[in-house]
């Protein structure tokens, strides 16, 4: 994808948040208003309502009217964390902050570094994000060009 001068780039190194739930909320807010996936995070963070998931899936029970579905906090949060950061950027491009879609969102799994404790050594989970927005002109959506 080629930067252009209504665009803002994210890049999230070695988040400490799950990758499957990662990748999970990239499909999901991948094409939509940045203020739009905020509301859909903070209500799997309030537990309104569930993320819809299509991946991993596997044991997973359903929720009424969703099918398979979870409440991803921790991941949530992180993402929320990654919107004001990207909003900021976009803001210091000279954007408007109320216009931006997310035009590109990948999560990919970063180096697992060791947790010691008593009961052994285990393997943190870390991911690397990628989230670039675009200013969109949303007032006009179903005029014809």
């Amino acid at each position: 994808m080629a930067e252009s001068n209504n665009c803002a780039t994210l890049y999230g190194k070695s988040l400490t948040i799950s990758t499957k739930m990662s990748v999970e909320i990239c499909d999901l807010i991948r094409n939509k208003p940045v203020a739009k996936a905020r509301r859909l995070l903070q209500d799997a963070i309030d537990m309104k309502r569930p993320l819809p998931l299509k991946r991993f899936i596997a044991d997973l029970g359903h929720k009424p009217g969703l099918g398979p579905a979870r409440y991803p906090i921790s991941a949530c949060n992180g993402f929320l964390k990654l919107f004001d950061s990207i909003e900021s950027n976009a803001e210091n491009k000279g954007l408007n902050v109320n216009n931006l879609v997310i035009v590109f969102a990948k999560a990919d799994k970063a180096e697992a570094r060791w947790r010691y404790g008593r009961k052994g050594k285990t393997k943190m989970k870390n991911t690397h994000v990628k989230l670039t927005v675009e200013e969109k002109n949303l007032n006009n959506k179903g005029a014809k060009r």
